[in-house]
């Protein structure tokens, strides 16, 4: 038996509930209303997504090596969108103007 490592990624929905996406397996999203049943459906969609693959004969990938950070990104939203700076500004700045 193999043992293989996931990170969950859950989020809380504004309606209410988690959906929760597994990284290492693209694709791989569930819901649940509560913490354990949203950790509950991902095992299981897991669980499927990994039959999927042996059935396909393809790699089974994981998140043992994979490394997590938090980055905590201070900014005004009010000086990016009003200040006059060209597109080259942005990118020297490290600022996505596309995703703010």
């Amino acid at each position: 038996m193999q043992t293989h490592t996931y990170k969950l990624l859950l989020n809380k929905e504004p309606e209410g509930g988690f959906t929760v996406n597994v990284p290492a397996l693209p694709g791989c999203i569930t819901y649940g209303t509560t913490l354990d049943e949203a950790i509950s459906h991902a095992r299981e969609a897991i669980e499927l997504y990994i039959e999927t693959l042996v059935e396909d004969g393809e790699p089974i990938p994981d998140d043992k090596e994979t490394l997590e950070y938090s980055l905590i990104l201070q900014h005004d939203l009010y000086s990016l969108f009003h200040a006059k700076r060209t597109d080259t500004d942005f990118r020297t700045k490290g600022v996505c103007f596309e995703t703010l």
